[in-house]
């Protein structure tokens, strides 16, 4: 009975997608953080002028 249920465990692969789909989405994660930091220069400047303009619209 015990190495029955051992066979089955070891040949059922199907939480090897969910993994898989996780490692991807981690790559992915990890990618859009490097160009994110890459352009936080940019953005943040890009902001701070969106920011002023919207600023000085309410204050007209």
């Amino acid at each position: 009975m015990k190495f029955e249920t051992l066979t089955k465990f070891f040949n059922d692969d199907s939480g090897a997608t969910a993994i898989e789909y996780g490692l991807i989405a981690a790559l992915v994660s990890v990618a859009a953080i490097g160009a994110l930091k890459g352009m936080g220069g940019s953005l943040e400047t890009m902001f701070t002028s969106v920011g002023g303009e919207l600023d000085q619209a309410v204050n007209n």
